[in-house]
């Protein structure tokens, strides 16, 4: 193109046009050249993209998974300490029922003992008396 004619006073040049039309097809042949690697670094960046985007979905998914393992461990923990705190309630309250009924089983056996040694206290001093009555002590 730089090898064309100038046309004086006017800003014009005349141009072969065989060499235009070569110059044309040039481009029209380097052009789709072009067009393909820009749709290619268009794919490459869609495919990035994607594999980002598939990236921070696993990401999300795994942490998602993770909080509620984690939530899920929490309540089973939380039913543990409920469920050992109702036992321990629970032996204290059996605990406690067993002491009151060892103790009124304690007064029952030790009244009866008090019964029964009034009883044999009552026999030995009638016995005693008896014993006196028959032979009184010389004085």
């Amino acid at each position: 193109m730089n090898a064309g004619w100038r046309i004086p006073f006017l800003n014009l040049s005349l141009v072969d046009r065989r060499s235009c039309l070569d110059v044309i097809d040039q481009m029209r042949i380097s052009i789709p050249d072009e067009i393909k690697q820009a749709k290619r670094v268009i794919q490459d960046r869609e495919r990035i993209i994607a594999q980002a985007q598939a990236e921070a979905e696993k990401i999300v998914t795994a942490a998602q998974e993770q909080a509620a393992f984690l939530l899920q461990e929490k309540e089973l923990t939380k039913a543990a300490e409920n469920k050992a705190q109702e036992i321990i309630e629970e032996a204290r309250a059996k605990c406690a029922q067993m002491q009151s009924e060892a103790d009124r089983y304690a007064v029952e056996v030790l009244v009866r003992l008090e019964e029964e040694l009034n009883r044999q206290l009552v026999t030995a001093r009638k016995g005693i008396e008896a014993l006196k009555a028959d032979h009184p002590s010389p004085h």
